[in-house]
């Protein structure tokens, strides 16, 4: 094999990535002066056992520059004070309520059920659902008020900036949001499609006229499903309305998950049961190409690196040049990728230790399947 076909495969898939993420559209670009009238936002807070980032996501979204705005943060049977280390941070804010739940009903999932708590207590024109484990800028609500307005859309959501902190988190998520790219596109793809399954919204940010909300069932509508915010968007879409995503890299952050454990446990309950959802094939089939399609990303990227090693070990009679070629070809490109999520260039070279580790994660989600275990609670997805 020569080297120039040991690298064409690899530098063609760099090229699908670069071209699945093109035509994304910014925050930035819409204004940051509150429309005239401006409607009352109504922000819920899904939280269970949040106590290390409640207070810095509420005094976030307190200090934001849009005033028309109430604030719950629904406190989901937390064990660990959160409920307390809210109103502290709340400080007597008129504008904020913290509320418990009632008990959470047969074949709901906590965070559907927590959030169709929140929006039943208020009363605003607009619902911005946003998770616990972010951080908004002043001028977030703001600026997505006036591009809901400027797209017409019944409900958009945000992508933001993925904050990561340990060495799993640098060498693990950036393959996962590649992944996610690489399957939805960049965000005015998502908004032009005209198919309910390339749909997506990130639950960490989500804006939606509370009419529509109401007229398609809320979050009732998806209330056994693992990924209610992509499983929202595609109700809403299917019900003729019109859904958006926007990116605020500069507006909204997140901590998703702070360890190794984190990311195994928060991606492995997500990762079979919304594909299941989501894939447009079912019954048997679906079931056999679910897993194939899952699995294809990492074993492909993995076999020039395992070629390698092969080679280089003498247990397969082919030069080691071209796989090592195609490995080297593979690292710069994750370069490029790891560096655009803030991570240094040099985590190219760790990319076989990101694709393995979500490789296995994505075996163990296959082998639970619709069985879902998040924050105390046992789940079977719909």
């Amino acid at each position: 094999m020569s080297i120039a076909l040991a690298i064409l495969p690899w530098l063609l898939i760099a090229l699908v990535i670069a071209w699945r993420g093109r035509g994304s559209r910014h925050l930035d670009a819409e204004s940051d002066v509150p429309p005239i009238p401006a409607p009352h936002v109504s922000v819920i807070i899904p939280a269970r056992d949040e106590a290390h980032n409640i207070a810095r996501c509420l005094r976030s979204v307190l200090a934001s520059t849009y005033r028309e705005l109430d604030v719950v943060v629904v406190d989901d049977q937390s064990t660990d004070g959160t409920g307390d280390l809210a109103r502290a941070a709340a400080g007597g804010d008129p504008r904020v309520r913290v509320i418990v739940p009632a008990p959470l009903p047969e074949g709901w999932f906590g965070k559907s059920w927590a959030c169709a708590s929140g929006a039943g207590v208020t009363t605003g024109e607009l619902l911005l659902f946003i998770d616990a484990d972010t951080s908004l800028s002043p001028d977030l609500v703001v600026r997505l008020v006036n591009a809901r307005a400027t797209r017409s859309a019944d409900l958009i959501s945000v992508g933001g900036r993925q904050e990561l902190g340990s060495f799993w988190e640098r060498v693990v998520q950036p393959q996962v949001f590649t992944m996610l790219l690489v399957r939805y596109g960049g965000t005015e793809r998502v908004g032009s499609s005209r198919r309910a399954s390339d749909k997506i919204a990130n639950g960490q940010c989500i804006l939606v006229r509370r009419d529509v909300y109401a007229s398609v069932g809320g979050h009732a509508a998806v209330r056994d499903k693992v990924a209610e915010d992509l499983m929202l968007a595609q109700t809403v879409f299917r019900a003729g309305k019109r859904v958006s995503l926007v990116l605020g890299l500069d507006q909204l952050s997140t901590r998703m998950y702070t360890s190794l454990r984190e990311l195994a446990q928060g991606w492995g309950k997500n990762i079979y049961a919304a594909g299941a959802d989501t894939l447009p094939i079912g019954g048997l089939g679906g079931r056999i190409l679910l897993p194939v399609l899952l699995l294809a990303p990492m074993v492909l990227v993995l076999i020039p690196p395992v070629m390698t090693i092969l080679t280089l070990g003498g247990l397969v009679d082919i030069s080691p040049v071209p796989p090592a070629a195609a490995t080297l070809v593979l690292m710069m490109g994750w370069g490029l990728i790891y560096a655009a999520f803030g991570v240094s260039l040099l985590f190219g070279v760790l990319y076989p230790v990101g694709a393995t580790v979500l490789l296995y994660i994505v075996i163990m989600a296959i082998a639970r399947g619709r069985r879902v275990v998040w924050k105390g609670r046992s789940y079977r997805a719909g």
